[in-house]
């Protein structure tokens, strides 16, 4: 006697037998129940989740006709009639199964309609079944819609498919559809359970417990697997042996991995990922299960208690210690980093190699707090007395401003004594300054003997900065182009007093003589004059990427060619004035100008009154 294998063995014969579906079986009994039929069922779902096994079933409740052969339709076939044990054995000639994957042209759906003349030899009803029904042609999807809108009273469709998307509209219309969802781990893994207590076959819990999440939710591919194991552990299922089989990485791999990511610790990285390259562990498994455990992790951070009592995983309380252990932004990071490594995994050299510059990914992106910011880098590293200045101009803004602050004539320092510094309450802001000159006085050498402080000749070093004012939104000088190309040279009454105006005007005579472009004239556009001592400059910008050394060079030319030689230092911060801002604050004013031109005049306003008139958003452009 040949073997049957367990997806077939254990096919539901009735509704009670159908797992993970209850909402597909309660909708179909209840329309059993009180006989409110449709003409045509749609079953859509992953392959493994019943589409077939529903079919079976339905027609069977259709066309039962009772152990003493007096019953009707019902939801309970009784499964020993003759109707019932020809539909499960495939041979009962009024239930049709096409399979539409090798008979999807107009020919064959014709053959089968044209038995639908006929009634019912056997049956109560005739069922015609198409599985994967998406695969047919638009001509024999076509040719079927006259028969599937209004057929014969004793004629029953129903369809099966895997993708719905391929399933033209017309068809969609004419069906009743049910959507059978795959199935959670926690449900296979009941079933199987009864299934192997019913075979009489020893099996771990965690081994079914591996296999019902290898089925991704199909209950044929875990029965198939189970068949599998049980051949493969001869006669018993045991986790080491299914882990085996599935390749799957041991949860201990991936709690390691875990807590070294956590911890920093980049050698036990490498070193975990090496142990998994040599016992030839599957790379997509392990960001797999690692992905499991974050998941839970995450669940864990955001709802404390919810996963760690649960008693049936035993790996709950690790994964409970690791969730105390890892920020959850971190975690939050970590899982989008393992999602999206399983697809570079095919990309590297070796998977191998790709899974462990995933994991290394979070060390370089690690969010961490206590971290010491990097040293901006502001100027030109190399070491030119007339560059100090500009340094100093962009440090020590903050005692700049509280040094020009208003000091009552008492507290007058004497002349060649250094300027108090007093540091601001906490909270409050630095008022802004006029871009005046302004002396700063530094005291150098504190390390030296107190003989030596009072010589305050060498001791005091006096550097004039001037500091750009953080300016109000307002722009100044917004009423030429956007793109400066009607803009004369640098005003006289400019060139000493504002910063900000005269970078504008500066940056605006540079496009109108086409004298800059490209990333240059994007870098003028986008920075701020911060300061400005003799010939160094010091621009700040927003955007790294702006921050091109040819760029910079280029700027540096232009500004040459135009009587300004200046040797520029570009750092990345806050910008609060640029030509680029203002260019966009005078095109916005424009547009308001505009605006409120269109909505003054009397023309647009009786049409808006008289005839319910719009006036449709953006569609108003200056001229």
């Amino acid at each position: 006697m040949s073997y049957l294998v367990l997806a077939r063995k254990y096919r539901p014969r009735n509704f009670a037998e159908m797992v993970g579906q209850e909402h597909v079986v309660l909708a179909l009994s209840n329309a059993l129940a009180t006989q409110r039929l449709h003409h045509a069922y749609l079953f859509t779902g992953t392959r493994g989740v019943g589409k077939t096994t529903v079919s079976r079933i339905l027609a069977k409740s259709l066309n039962c006709q009772g152990p003493d052969g007096q019953g009707g339709i019902t939801a309970t076939p009784c499964g020993v009639c003759q109707a019932c044990q020809d539909i499960d054995a495939g041979r009962f000639i009024d239930y049709t199964e096409l399979d539409a994957a090798s008979n999807r042209g107009v020919d064959e759906v014709q053959a089968l309609l044209e038995q639908a003349v006929y009634k019912p030899v056997q049956g109560r009803f005739k069922v015609f079944m198409i599985d994967e029904v998406h695969m047919l042609t638009n001509h024999a999807f076509n040719s079927m819609l006259k028969t599937l809108e209004e057929p014969p009273e004793y004629l029953k469709f129903v369809l099966a498919t895997t993708d719905p998307q391929k399933v033209p509209v017309t068809v969609l219309s004419r069906c009743l559809q049910f959507n059978l969802r795959p199935m959670a781990p926690e449900t296979v893994l009941e079933h199987l359970q009864t299934v192997l207590l019913n075979e009489q076959v020893p099996a771990d819990v965690q081994a079914l417990r591996l296999i019902a999440r290898a089925a991704r939710g199909s209950m044929r591919d875990a029965l198939s697997l189970t068949d599998q194991a049980i051949a493969f552990g001869s006669g018993q299922l045991q986790e080491a042996t299914v882990r085996q089989m599935l390749g799957s990485v041991d949860r201990t791999y991936v709690f390691q991995l875990i807590d070294a990511l956590a911890r920093a610790d980049g050698r036990t990285v490498v070193d975990v990922s090496e142990t998994l390259r040599i016992n030839g562990l599957n790379a997509a498994s392990t960001l797999e299960e690692m992905s499991t455990v974050l998941q839970r992790m995450a669940v864990l951070q955001a709802v404390p208690g919810l996963v760690a009592d649960d008693a049936a995983d035993p790996d709950a309380a690790e994964t409970a210690r690791l969730a105390a252990l890892m920020p959850p932004d971190e975690t939050q990071l970590l899982y989008s980093l393992c999602l999206h490594g399983r697809g570079e995994l095919g990309l590297g050299p070796d998977e191998y190699a790709a899974l462990t510059m995933v994991l290394l990914r979070l060390l370089a992106f690690k969010p961490d707090a206590q971290r010491a910011p990097a040293e901006k880098k502001t100027l030109n590293p190399a070491s030119r007395p007339a560059e100090r200045p500009a340094r100093a101009a962009h440090s020590v803004a903050p005692q700049v401003a509280a040094a020009a602050a208003p000091v009552a004539p008492q507290q007058s320092p004497q002349a060649g004594q250094p300027v108090p510094v007093t540091p601001l309450p906490p909270g409050q802001v630095l008022p802004v300054i006029d871009s005046a000159p302004v002396s700063a006085v530094f005291e150098v050498n504190s390390q030296k003997p107190s003989v030596e402080r009072s010589k305050s000749a060498t001791d005091i070093v006096a550097v004039p900065v001037r500091v750009q004012a953080e300016p109000e939104p307002e722009p100044a000088l917004s009423t030429g182009a956007a793109d400066g190309a009607d803009l004369a040279a640098v005003p006289a009454d400019i060139r000493a007093d504002n910063d900000g105006d005269f970078w504008y005007a500066l940056v605006r005579q540079l496009i109108s003589a086409e004298a800059v472009a490209a990333l240059t004239r994007e870098l003028a556009l986008q920075s701020q004059l911060v300061a400005r001592d003799g010939e160094d400059w010091l621009l700040r910008i927003e955007r790294e990427s702006l921050n091109q050394p040819a760029a910079r060079d280029r700027l540096q030319q232009a500004l040459k060619a135009a009587g300004h030689p200046a040797r520029l230092a570009i750092e990345v911060g806050r910008v609060t004035d640029s030509p680029g801002r203002r260019n966009a604050q005078a095109v916005a004013e424009k547009m308001r100008e505009a605006e409120a031109v269109i909505h003054a005049d009397p023309f647009v306003q009786a049409m808006m009154r008289d005839f319910g008139a719009k006036i449709v958003p953006g569609s108003i452009k200056p001229v």
